[in-house]
């Protein structure tokens, strides 16, 4: 069939593929993910017993029909009768996914641990919290003293305790020189963004651009390592396919190349329709000896996840064995992307060098060549030593991905890879108590704390590294002196009011990141009512005269071309007529403030205030707050509300103009209006006695902000991020009834209106709906895609349950879009990741007219044809907490600093205590302190450089053992 009919030519249509392999293992079969046995090149997964083989040769050339990626009709197979054996690889194992969390308890804290913190926080008659938080790894065992220092992580914990933490940071930024593929000369150019041939995302379209701007970012956690990314852009067409434009593709080992990642603009390749493989193929081949001679019995079971390549979204299968001179093919599976052949073909050992072995697939066509599904091949060392069996990853024939010299234009991305080993809880107990007990001393004299060497290291990853510590604070119930402590240091070093928190110092992406977390929910509640009318209204607002289009103001009123004053003042009434809902919902949302980030702004403008007590800094402790409120999370959200979440897609180019003014009188009025009739935007004037107006209005907010008892902790006691009970996500979606009977695939799908909470998933005909049906997040086993091709529907995902009774169910239900099923398959998994006993398989068609749609099994029992991808989320503000990997990526930001913070305090003090060392001289790091206060950074900064050795050798030991590990891990489904 016509490649314009596959799942590129129509993206929706893509399946979530399976892991590809990179480039240094494609001259051979590669074991898949979890393989028993099987060989591959080094460095590609080997999971067999024994040493890995030898790197494998070059591989056999294709045969001529074979290079051209096509071959001419197939004749008919000359398979031997299949031998219904029990098959000797890929039993189906229902082990729990490795990413399974838990629900551990941080309120059985030691005596002396809690009465330190109660001390800090004045609440010694306080009892210790007992809420949960939500963790990936397993429960931590009960603290240590802060008095100890000995290492805790025992040389008797082994590999099982350990886990991989990997994430992939994508931003599609912008593309230039994109051909034009409509008629009038432009394009309508969007991406899709694919991680191992899993869609995980589709950028907004640009209507009518050669050069369009995206701006998009992306964060994908995988459970282990990828292996391949690749970002496809299409251009949009209204009738018809979409036009494939180019590609880019990147390796899991180019991006990890360079630990910054990658920023560059990078060349469109062309698409190659044969080089689009995916899927796996389960073999078990043996070599035998008898009286004719030598004997190659390739057992070819099954495949699973194959490229769709027939334009109702299946292929038809079989599969050729190459050995020598001679072949032999399976039989034809019809319909089915997941097919069981349970075949056996014996080729004889013709005279003659010894020869590889190749398996080809293919998709049969009637009309026409057949379509190349993917191949794998051994080499006969591998043949002979240790003959594969296990699943092992299709790849495609061996051929350099096509130059288009630049002719197809570029995109410019930016790609990080952030991938590392976690250690067992106990193993940073140490670190973990070091950075809790640095907040509870005094900041402004101490340079010695982990959190001092990380505002020195931080650097490029400030952002990510603020997150990652205003979670593990969170999660310890300690946020509040985590940023208290940040705030102090910043504030005491700071001697220009008018640059306070104005620079993206460590203290203030803390703060920004801290209201990210917890004030999402109020800054929906807060701005999206607006921003909906904005974007459904689409209302032309200009102020700027340079930017004014009179000529479009007439066509959509058609009563001739007004006047700059005219459309000046229309601009005027709308800008207001949204202003003041905005304004309105702000200072009235006083009491739906979280309680954590009005504590939080209350420390912060003691701490102003204490430092900037003059009169003429006066406005000081307001702009504090207000530069945080205003600027870092009201401004930007209105300006970019997908980022925000606020919105599913990006605003068109005239409803960006509007938001980027609201965003500019936000500002304003956040600013108290310092700036107001300055600088180059004095088209703003008409706003002016608006915004006025409203500053009065802020001043009086933020000072019932600020009016909260402050017995409570900023930042809440030990608790889950997202508590259960709060919707992290709701909309309309098409769910299908139980078991319709006789209406037809459309019509079995009704609207309803869902809510997700960390409780449950219900359901109602609509939000103001009284009776709701409810699905328990506990019974919870698996959140998959579904086929197009089971109910001839796109973007429609599963949910399979099991009761208490032990029956399974399966709900169905139909997202809008590609990014709406993302964004619900990523809630769905994170909420339900504490469940026990997840499926490792599942299928991904449906059980129709008396057998599956996917594999075409009658039983409908039997278990899945495809993995689930359970680990596989969206990062946002909602992802759980994770201490062990929040703790790994502070310490490798920690080992920046080492170096830097030993010759400051250790070298130094040694150099001082030597007999010829200069007592009128002094170093840098005693200079202008108290010999009690170098003491004491000199015994916190032995001590952290003790813990940070420690944690050294801990990663060495793991890496020895894993390193020696000959046990290959069991087979997943």
């Amino acid at each position: 069939m016509a490649w314009a009919a596959s799942h590129l030519a129509v993206p929706d249509l893509a399946r979530p593929g399976l892991r590809r392999p990179c480039a240094s293992a494609r001259s051979a079969g590669v074991p898949a993910e979890g393989a028993r046995g099987g060989l591959g090149t080094s460095g590609s997964g080997w999971e067999g017993p024994g040493p890995p083989p030898p790197a494998l040769g070059p591989p056999r050339p294709p045969t001529r029909s074979s290079r051209l990626g096509r071959e001419p009709r197939r004749r008919s197979p000359r398979a031997l009768p299949a031998l219904r054996t029990a098959p000797t690889c890929g039993v189906l194992g229902g082990a729990p996914s490795p990413d399974t969390c838990h629900l551990s308890s941080f309120g059985n804290l030691p005596p002396s641990y809690t009465r330190l913190r109660q001390a800090a926080l004045g609440l010694r008659d306080r009892a210790p919290s007992s809420q949960w938080v939500i963790c990936r790894r397993p429960p931590a065992p009960p603290r240590s003293s802060l008095g100890t220092w000995a290492p805790s992580c025992p040389e008797s914990l082994g590999l099982d305790a350990m886990a991989k933490s990997s994430s992939l940071n994508i931003r599609v930024v912008e593309g230039r020189a994109l051909p034009a593929k409509d008629v009038s000369g432009s394009s309508d150019p969007y991406c899709i963004v694919k991680v191992d041939d899993e869609v995980v995302a589709r950028t907004a379209t640009v209507w009518r651009s050669l050069s369009p701007f995206w701006g998009e970012e992306y964060t994908v956690h995988l459970p282990l390592d990828f292996h391949h990314l690749a970002v496809y852009v299409l251009d949009e067409d209204t009738v018809g396919h979409d036009d494939v434009i180019g590609k880019i593709s990147l390796s899991r080992e180019t991006i990890a190349a360079d630990p910054r990642g990658i920023d560059s603009w990078i060349n469109l390749c062309r698409v190659d329709p044969d080089a689009e493989v995916q899927g796996e193929i389960c073999l078990a081949v043996r070599l035998q000896e008898d009286a004719r001679g030598r004997c190659l019995r390739c057992h070819v079971l099954k495949a699973r996840d194959l490229a769709p390549r027939d334009i109702s979204g299946t292929s038809d299968p079989f599969a050729r064995v190459f050995w020598g001179s001679q072949s032999l093919e399976t039989s034809t599976i019809k319909k089915t992307r997941f097919p069981h052949w349970d075949e056996v073909l014996e080729l004889r050992e013709m005279p003659g060098p010894p020869s590889p072995l190749r398996v080809e697939l293919w998709d049969w066509d009637m009309v026409g060549k057949n379509d190349f599904l993917g191949m794998v091949e051994f080499p006969p060392k591998v043949l002979q030593q240790n003959p594969p069996n296990g699943w092992f990853r299709l790849l495609p024939f061996p051929r350099g991905e096509e130059e288009s010299g630049g002719s197809l234009g570029a995109l410019r991305l930016k790609v990080r890879l952030t991938e590392d080993r976690v250690l067992p809880s106990k193993c940073y107990q140490p670190l973990m108590e070091l950075l809790m007990e640095s907040v509870l001393r005094p900041p402004e004299e101490d340079d010695a704390s982990p959190l001092a060497v990380l505002e020195l290291t931080s650097g490029d990853c400030r952002q990510d590294l603020a997150t990652k510590l205003v979670k593990l604070f969170l999660g310890q119930g300690l946020a509040g002196p985590f940023l208290d402590y940040l705030t102090r240091r910043e504030v005491a070093r700071t001697s220009d009011p008018n640059t306070l928190f104005r620079s993206n110092s460590l203290a203030s992406k803390s703060m920004e990141q801290f209201m990210k977390l917890v004030g999402m929910p109020y800054l929906h509640e807060v701005l999206k009512p607006v921003v909906n009318r904005v974007f459904e209204e689409k209302k032309y607002m200009e102020l700027d005269p340079s930017k004014m289009d009179l000529g479009r103001t007439r066509r959509i009123s058609f009563k001739g071309t007004p006047s700059e004053e005219h459309v000046r003042e229309t601009s005027l009434g709308l800008l207001t007529g949204y202003l003041g809902p905005i304004m309105d919902a702000i200072v009235g949302s006083v009491g739906r403030c979280p309680l954590a980030i009005r504590l939080a702004f209350k420390q912060l403008r003691q701490r102003v205030e204490e430092r900037f007590p003059q009169a003429e800094h006066k406005d000081v402790r307001y702009l504090a707050v207000s530069g945080f409120l205003f600027l870092r999370f009201f401004a930007p959200a209105i300006l970019t509300p997908k980022l925000f979440d606020l919105r599913d897609q990006h605003a068109d180019p005239q409803t960006s103009r509007s938001l980027l003014l609201l965003a500019k009188a936000v500002q304003s009025i956040g600013n108290l209006g310092q700036q107001l009739g300055q600088g180059k935007e004095l088209w703003m004037a008409p706003l002016h006695p608006f915004l006025l107006q409203s500053i009065s209005r802020v001043r009086d907010f933020l000072d019932q902000l600020v009016d909260v008892d402050g017995k409570e902790e900023a930042g809440g006691p030990a608790r889950a991020l997202v508590p259960s009970s709060v919707t992290v996500r709701e909309g309309y979606l098409l769910k299908r009834k139980e078991e319709p009977a006789s209406l037809a695939t459309r019509f079995a799908f009704k609207k309803r209106y869902f809510w997700l909470s960390g409780d449950t998933l219900s359901y109602s005909k609509s939000p103001e709906w009284q009776m709701r049906s409810s699905i328990p997040v506990s019974h919870i086993r698996a959140v998959e895609r579904v086929d197009e091709g089971a109910f001839q529907l796109p973007h429609v995902m599963q949910v399979v349950t099991q009761d208490d009774t032990g029956t399974p169910h399966t709900t169905y239900l139909q997202c809008k879009n590609v990014n709406e099923l993302n964004q619900w398959l990523s809630a769905l998994r994170k909420a339900s990741a504490p469940n026990p006993n997840k499926l490792a398989s599942c299928h991904p068609g449906a059980f129709r007219s008396a057998r599956w749609t996917c594999c075409l099994q009658a039983d409908r029992s039997a278990a899945g044809c495809s993995r689930t991808h359970f680990a596989v989320t969206l990062g946002d503000w909602s992802d759980p907490l994770d201490p062990d990997a929040e703790t790994q990526m502070v310490y490798r930001q920690l080992l920046l600093g080492r170096d830097q913070l030993r010759i400051k305090y250790l070298e130094d003090f040694n150099m001082d205590s030597s007999p010829e060392a200069d007592p009128g001289e002094d170093s840098g790091a005693t200079e202008g302190a108290c010999p009690d206060g170098l003491a004491r950074q000199r015994e916190a900064a032995t001590r952290l450089l003790e813990v940070l050795a420690d944690l050294d050798r801990a990663h060495e030991e793991f890496q020895q053992q894993e390193q020696g590990k000959v046990v290959p891990r069991p087979l997943r489904p």
